[in-house]
């Protein structure tokens, strides 16, 4: 990974688009990366007005990130592992969320399925940021191909839902994925075989189906509604859809459409928020390849040989805040926790206003508070980089979460403001399942049983949530037998034992 064929420094020129719900880092003309934020924004606006949804406009840190970050075989080396199929990835955090793409290529609104990965992702977290119940896989899927199969044209007009072109070949090709395994996950995974299906294919079929079938109008409605109040999907499909091979056979029919609908959205209909691009400087394009590692995610082995690289930047910009602040990330990340708050206090220095330098500061005083001789004094110096960061930004959901932690990992009980705090930054960052994991657990532990039931069943109903949808699992099903106003600690429950190589926190789309 940390040969990654990036460009190079000396010759890249990188360029930063900002909107209300967007950050892109490419190394493309202004032109095209100002047009695809455009259309990242159009896309969003699009999505509100389908689903008749609008989320809270996030704060700066909390908006999505998305790196451009060169070929498709760049991408696979950076995203690590042998999913051959993968064209982007996603990591949903809370004031973290990145996307990491391939570079964009756009043509008349059309465009490649590097960017429809990444409208598929963000329909994802655009969807979860509206509703606090886990959509069953094949509906969240579904969906999310529903909307990314978008296009842009150059008055402002966005079509939705349009045919999926993209999986035809999945379709035609690939090993059929049954109407009762697209419906039942646990069946899915028992009878799914190690040849590519066509379970995304199918997926966007049903829904697409469902979503403009005049016979069948309001059944998907009625289904989510069942599976919401904890019916199983399979049983929720029969009593909505009926008959559920007779759905198969028009599913299959309808894939022989020669006309399909979709939603064109005029530009009078929405108001994308405006963008503006700027310039990366010399050293924050020098640095550029570093941040995009680092921001994925790194072993302390990496970690270590990457940040000598990272220094050797820094040595040449010693006065840019951006770079001393990645340079703060990669001591940080190779467990220099000292030399990582020297670097984001110089950076400071230089510009109060470097978010990044507050947080890599904040992170390493955490770790060293656990060993300092006076814990409470160590976690109130710990504690007062994000106090800063929060003055900044109000609503940045990181400051919200270590003024908890700052209470939690030195054994003391939180007041009720920290969680307050808690509960807040789960509520700005919906779609981070391990924060809402520590909601839930505060909630039991202050005898909310009923409330944190609440907070832990779209963790345990993720379809992608792995370990973590287990634990979510294990915990609910512990509360069931909890009296109401009893507190009610981890120390009650038995985890099931997790397989020693987790499923990541990102989601990854193929081809």
């Amino acid at each position: 990974m940390l040969a990654l064929g990036l460009a190079s420094p000396a010759q890249a020129e990188w360029y930063k688009a900002s909107s209300d719900h967007f950050v892109v880092y490419a190394d493309d003309s202004e032109k095209d990366v100002r047009r695809f934020a455009e259309m990242l924004e159009s896309y969003h606006e699009a999505i509100a007005f389908v689903i008749q949804r609008k989320v809270e406009k996030p704060s700066p840190s909390n908006r999505v990130t998305i790196f451009a970050v060169g070929s498709v075989r760049d991408l696979k080396a950076l995203a690590g592992g042998d999913n051959r199929f993968i064209a982007g990835f996603y990591v949903p955090r809370a004031g973290g969320s990145r996307a990491f793409i391939p570079d964009i290529t756009m043509k008349s609104g059309e465009l490649d399925f590097s960017a429809t990965v990444l409208l598929h992702e963000y329909a994802h977290h655009y969807l979860i940021s509206t509703s606090r119940f886990a959509m069953p896989r094949w509906l969240s899927e579904g969906a999310a191909e529903f909307f990314a199969s978008a296009q842009f044209k150059n008055d402002g007009t966005v079509s939705i839902g349009r045919p999926a072109l993209h999986h035809s070949g999945e379709l035609a090709f690939s090993d059929k994925v049954t109407i009762e395994e697209l419906l039942d996950q646990g069946l899915y995974e028992k009878r799914k075989s190690k040849r590519h299906d066509s379970f995304y294919g199918r997926s966007w079929a049903l829904y697409h189906y469902l979503i403009f079938s005049e016979e069948r109008k309001g059944q998907l409605t009625d289904y989510w509604i069942r599976v919401a109040q904890g019916m199983p999907s399979l049983e929720a499909a029969r009593q909505a859809f009926g008959d559920l091979a007779t759905l198969d056979k028009e599913i299959d029919r309808y894939l022989k459409s020669r006309k399909m609908f979709s939603y064109v959205i005029g530009p009078d209909l929405i108001s994308p928020s405006p963008v503006t691009v700027s310039t990366l400087s010399p050293g924050e394009a020098a640095m550029m390849p570093i941040v995009i590692q680092s921001q994925r995610g790194v072993s302390r082995e990496e970690a270590e040989t990457l940040v000598v690289e990272a220094r050797s930047i820094a040595a040449q910009f010693p006065q840019d805040a951006a770079v001393l602040a990645a340079l703060a990330e990669a001591e940080h990340d190779a467990g220099n926790y000292p030399a990582a708050i020297a670097a984001a206090d110089r950076a400071l220095a230089i510009d109060p206003a470097t978010g990044n330098a507050y947080i890599q500061k904040g992170y390493a005083l955490f770790k060293l508070a656990g060993d300092a001789e006076d814990t409470n004094a160590a976690f109130l110096e710990a504690v007062a980089p994000f106090t800063q960061l929060n003055r900044l930004e109000p609503d940045h959901p990181l400051p919200l979460m270590y003024y908890y932690r700052s209470f939690v990992d030195r054994g003391v009980e939180p007041p009720e403001l920290a969680r307050h705090a808690l509960e807040r930054a789960a509520q700005i960052a919906p779609f981070d399942q391990g924060l809402w994991m520590s909601v839930g657990f505060m909630q039991a532990w202050e005898g909310k049983i009923a409330i944190a039931v609440n907070s832990l069943l779209s963790v345990a109903n993720d379809p992608h949530g792995g370990g973590l949808a287990r634990q979510a699992q294990a915990y609910i099903a512990a509360l069931r037998n909890a009296p109401e106003g009893q507190p009610f600690g981890l120390d009650k429950i038995v985890v099931p034992a997790l397989p020693e190589v987790e499923e990541g926190p990102e989601e990854t789309l193929g081809g």
